[in-house]
């Protein structure tokens, strides 16, 4: 076995007092190392790749679609004023009227027998009053020469007054009479179609009760029913778009009444839109659609944003001197509504122009380095 030399006493302190300040030095290059080593290691680090899009300012063209039923603007369900049997009725469903054209009559046995006696009357009235304007005018000769009193001829003159009294009366009740008779003929206030008839001849038909319904041909519209907010910008004859629920085909339409009052514990209100075209019938279903927004908003793709610990945010892109090389940034932003596949914005979080990431940010961080992808 070796044995080493024995060192003097006078060399230990020495050697330890090297041994103790070699030991500093040699941690501070091994530190110096690692952080070099670090620094390398976080320039060689691979950028993420990701995808990007604008936010982008623009004039959203939303609109909800309230669904309807077309209807003819000019129409009418046609009543008889008066009680009785249908006798005939001269037109059928679909069948074209012009107007004034007969489309029912009605059997009445009262309203004849009404009408003579009411022409009697008159007759007898007017026979009646033409005989005392000639005793009155007797009766006036007699008193200025003296022989007749003043009192009979203020007598007559009453009876005279008292009889033009009763012959407009009579007059009055006469052409009630005749209206009443009148009425018993339905006739077509306007040219159009039938669209339905709801009594058949020998049918009682009240007063009042619906006997048949026309409409015009031309001019058609539509009623639908919406919530008042989205009235406060309609404007009577602006133009709204529509579209056939059958075709799909779009066209317009111009607003011709606005609901200011829902009926009962309903809370839509009326709106009423013309249907311009032609080919329109009757009966189709037709969709209007009313804007929601008219200002310009900021919009970003709904797969820019994710939802965190503190709310939604989205990674905002800032690049370098390479355009395709730069950092992220989480930002916060609110959500107002979403729009198909575009997100309407809130706040002052992000400007236009300013790029989010919209692929890719599954795996990123806040601040990381990532490679736009074209």
């Amino acid at each position: 076995m070796p044995v080493l030399p024995r060192l003097p006493s006078a060399v230990l302190p020495l050697l330890l007092f090297v041994m103790i300040t070699a030991l500093p030095a040699c941690g501070e290059e091994s530190g110096d190392t690692e952080a070099e080593q670090g620094t390398a290691d976080s320039n060689n680090t691979p950028a993420v790749p990701v995808r990007i899009a604008r936010v982008s300012q623009r004039s959203v063209d939303d609109s909800l679609r309230f669904a309807g039923i077309s209807r003819a603007r000019q129409r009418a369900t046609l009543t008889f004023q008066v009680g009785g049997t249908l006798q005939t009725r001269a037109a059928d469903i679909g069948e074209s009227v012009k107007q004034g054209q007969v489309l029912a009559q009605l059997y009445n046995p009262q309203l004849e027998p009404s009408r003579d006696a009411a022409q009697s009357r008159l007759e007898q009235l007017l026979t009646d009053i033409a005989q005392a304007r000639r005793d009155q005018v007797r009766i006036e000769q007699l008193h200025e020469r003296g022989v007749s009193p003043l009192s009979d001829l203020e007598q007559q003159r009453a009876r005279v007054d008292s009889l033009q009294a009763a012959v407009s009366n009579a007059e009055a009740s006469l052409q009630q009479a005749q209206r009443l008779l009148a009425e018993n003929t339905l006739r077509a206030p306007f040219a159009g179609s039938v669209e339905a008839v709801l009594l058949q001849p020998g049918e009682f038909a009240q007063a009042g009760q619906p006997v048949i319904r026309i409409a015009a041909r031309d001019g058609m519209e539509i009623e639908i029913r919406v919530p008042a907010y989205l009235l406060r910008e309609i404007k009577p004859d602006q133009t709204l778009p529509v579209w056939s629920s059958l075709t799909g085909i779009k066209g317009s339409g111009n607003v011709l009444e606005i609901g200011t009052s829902s009926s009962g514990s309903n809370t839509l209100f009326p709106l009423v839109v013309s249907l311009d075209g032609n080919g329109i019938h009757a009966g189709e279903a037709y969709e209007v659609g009313i804007p929601r927004r008219s200002e310009a908003a900021l919009v970003i793709p709904v797969s820019a944003v994710m939802r965190s610990a503190g709310g939604l945010t989205v990674f905002r892109f800032s690049s370098g001197h390479d355009q395709n090389l730069g950092t992220v940034s989480r930002v916060a932003v609110q959500i107002s509504e979403l729009l198909g596949e575009h997100a309407v914005l809130e706040g002052d979080g992000l400007k236009p122009a300013d790029a989010v990431v919209y692929a890719g940010l599954t795996r990123l961080a806040d601040g990381d380095i990532v490679r736009v992808l074209p």
